[in-house]
């Protein structure tokens, strides 16, 4: 067994957790983007979540109604067998996308995801919803200022949403 200058044994444990603590100590200097791009955000769109419609929802989040556009495309089944676990996502070709949210226009709160998108990022996002029943998902693109959507009908066998 190896030691230390001091007589301690040189375990690898030992060794190990010095090397860990140079680590860490080593990334407390290093300045991550992380929290700039969070604490742009105001706040948490508490009443767009809470919203019953899509319309309110959509009008709580961005005061503004949505036009449709194709350059807006959202990846949904046609028949979900779960309507616990519908997978969906959302991706837009246009210029400078700011937010993508995610409405299900039938459940019992309309908005079900909203994302912030920074500004060189690619504006593609995916996620897991839950669906009550059959109905319409909605997809919104923030983009330049002005809003746009695509809609799809998505037909549930098993509700997700209790039922």
């Amino acid at each position: 067994m190896r030691t230390t200058q001091s007589g301690f044994p040189a375990t690898r444990r030992l060794i190990l957790q010095g090397a860990g603590v140079v680590a860490l100590v080593g990334l407390g200097n290093l300045p991550f983007g992380l929290v700039p791009a969070f604490a742009a955000n105001d706040k948490y769109p508490e009443d767009a979540f809470k919203a019953k419609s899509d319309t309110d929802a959509i009008k709580a989040l961005y005061g503004k109604t949505a036009e449709p556009s194709d350059k807006v495309k959202m990846d949904a089944p046609e028949i979900a067998e779960n309507g616990a676990v519908v997978p969906i996502s959302v991706s837009s070709t246009l210029p400078d996308v700011t937010s993508i949210s995610i409405l299900v226009a039938e459940n019992p709160n309309a908005l079900a995801a909203s994302y912030v998108i920074p500004a060189g990022t690619l504006p593609s996002v995916a996620n897991r919803l839950k669906m009550a029943k059959t109905t319409n998902v909605i997809a919104v693109v923030e983009a330049g200022g002005k809003l746009y959507s695509t809609t799809k009908e998505v037909k549930v066998t098993v509700g997700g949403c209790g039922g």
